[in-house]
């Protein structure tokens, strides 16, 4: 791909990404949530609401490995578009229903019925809100006992190999990182270059047991052949966001041909599929305070 006429569209970002994420999802954590929802019948289908749902992949990911058997599935987010997509892709089973809903998170909180749903799933996304605002809204919409599968939240590292310049790339890193933290939506901060480690406090301060967490890093890594399914794709969308967070940042001011130089490298490496991206993200399932199975969580076979 000619990368001057490289055209960013997160739709194709969000489908490209969909392998990455089928990788990175910690499988520990993976089978305490699947273990953790309660049994499913056509008279007692399980209630899921999934924020940020995006184009989907998550409820796709979750027919596709047979964990939803019955079920009302509410897929939310911001984005028309993104339903859309969702709608158009989506192939669902008669004994599931798909609800999508194109609403801002806060606007949807703001009317959402209390206490409704058994399962609340947010993926790579909570790390793009203010948690401590909504982290005890979100949880407050699960029943007593309700579980929550918060996956993919970043964690404070950006890795790009092989090494430009050691220092630079350091600097960008943080830099980077920088943008996330000072992130701001509608004048509230929406965003955190640490989030991962700080659900797990914000969790308690909530009232919430977290019953496992682990590491869910994106690793994307290629060949001579190139990378796999549309990788090449979704590391170029990468590397097209760094270049937009940091292409006008003052601190790069009498460093811009330098940085564009190291732009045009990284997308070169992609091209001859040298180029090795990791990024450091956790997975949590738990479950809020209530009767939510017939044993304590610390003694319950998960």
């Amino acid at each position: 791909m000619d990368t001057l006429n490289f055209e960013p569209s997160f739709t194709r970002y969000l489908a490209a990404k969909k392998t990455v994420d089928d990788r990175a999802l910690n499988r520990v954590v993976w089978d305490a949530f699947v273990a953790a929802l309660p049994p499913q019948s056509r008279a007692a289908p399980v209630r899921v609401i999934e924020v940020g749902a995006g184009i989907g992949t998550m409820v796709e990911r979750l027919i596709e490995r047979g964990v939803l058997t019955h079920a009302t599935y509410t897929a939310l987010d911001a984005s028309a578009e993104h339903i859309a997509e969702l709608v158009r892709r989506l192939r669902a089973p008669q004994r599931i229903t798909v609800e999508p809903l194109a609403v801002e998170l806060f606007d949807w909180l703001a009317r959402a019925e209390t206490r409704t749903y058994d399962a609340l799933i947010a993926h790579a996304f909570l790390d793009l809100l203010d948690l401590t605002r909504a982290l005890p809204r979100l949880l407050d919409v699960l029943r007593p006992g309700g579980v929550f599968y918060f996956t993919l939240n970043f964690d404070g590292a950006t890795i790009f190999e092989p090494v430009i310049d050691a220092v630079f790339d350091t600097e960008l890193e943080r830099l980077y990182h920088e943008t996330m933290d000072a992130r701001r939506v509608n004048g509230v901060a929406s965003g955190d270059s640490r989030a991962g480690r700080h659900v797990f406090a914000l969790l308690r301060q909530a009232g919430a047991e977290i019953f496992q967490a682990g590491s869910s890093d994106w690793v994307v890594f290629g060949s001579t052949r190139g990378y796999p399914a549309d990788e090449a794709y979704f590391l170029r969308f990468i590397v097209h966001t760094l270049d937009r967070a940091l292409g006008e940042h003052p601190a790069l001011a009498d460093r811009r041909a330098r940085f564009r130089d190291w732009i045009a490298q990284r997308h070169a490496q992609i091209e001859t599929g040298s180029l090795v991206y990791i990024a450091h993200q956790l997975d949590f399932v738990g479950r809020v305070a209530g009767r939510g199975s017939d044993a304590p969580l610390s003694t319950r076979s998960i």
